[in-house]
């Protein structure tokens, strides 16, 4: 017979609609890299093959967006 595995949680904020409040520092050493000195580099192809999937999933989550951001105003 097998013995079952229990899920421990930790426990859950007080108050889940805080965002005001900084998030709680966690113990440990500080990062090594400063983050404002990151270089970021570009190394993506001038085109980038899309697919007909992938198309079709951006337009059925973001058509609506897509249609208010690239409509013609008059």
């Amino acid at each position: 017979m097998r013995r079952q595995r229990t899920a421990s949680f930790a426990a859950a904020p007080d108050d889940l609609y805080d965002y005001a409040r900084p998030p709680a520092r966690r113990p440990g050493r500080a990062a090594k890299n400063d983050p404002t000195a990151w270089t970021v580099t570009d190394d993506w192809p001038e085109d980038v093959p899309v697919t007909e999937a992938e198309v079709k999933t951006f337009e059925a989550w973001f058509g609506d967006l897509f249609d208010e951001l690239f409509a013609t105003r008059h």
